[in-house]
């Protein structure tokens, strides 16, 4: 599920609350995958494979379905929770409330088995993912990765219009 922002009017309305998962991959020469999307409420941003979570699904066990409808891989599983956020959107015409968990495991650089037309995915380095100068959702992540395996961090109520 990738579509973030809202409408000013949308922002003043009542939310419904919404849980998330994504997972990021990190190849072992640290490059990240991320999906390039294009919507109407944000314009041009990257995120990791993710989507809402199933009643009765774990946001673990959604972070894997996730990244298996997205991509088609499998055989990868969470290593440990990045971080939680928490962001205002439109979801299907409906204003959200989206809390996110964030995952990361380490997997290798390779093409998604599975691709949905219109859909962008790159690989970006380290470099790359520092001079990148669209937004990633969820922010920070460079800086997140770079602080290596620790307790999860909660980035709160991010605005995804700044």
């Amino acid at each position: 599920m990738r579509i973030f922002g809202g409408s000013r009017s949308s922002r003043t309305r009542a939310r419904t609350p919404r849980r998330a998962a994504r997972i990021l991959v990190v190849s072992p020469t640290g490059a990240v995958f991320l999906f390039r999307e294009n919507n109407v409420e944000v314009g041009i941003h990257w995120v990791p494979p993710g989507g809402g979570i199933d009643p009765g699904e774990t946001p673990e066990q959604c972070a894997l379905r996730e990244l298996r409808e997205e991509t088609g891989w499998s055989d990868l599983t969470p290593q440990r929770l990045l971080c939680t956020w928490e962001h205002d959107f439109t979801h299907t015409g409906t204003p959200v409330r989206q809390h996110e968990h964030v995952y990361v495991t380490t997997g290798p650089e390779r093409e998604p088995v599975l691709e949905s037309p219109g859909i962008h995915w790159r690989w970006l380095s380290p470099t790359a993912l520092g001079a990148l100068d669209e937004p990633m959702w969820p922010p920070r992540i460079p800086d997140l990765l770079a602080a290596g395996p620790a307790e999860p961090v909660h980035l709160g109520l991010v605005n995804p219009h700044l």
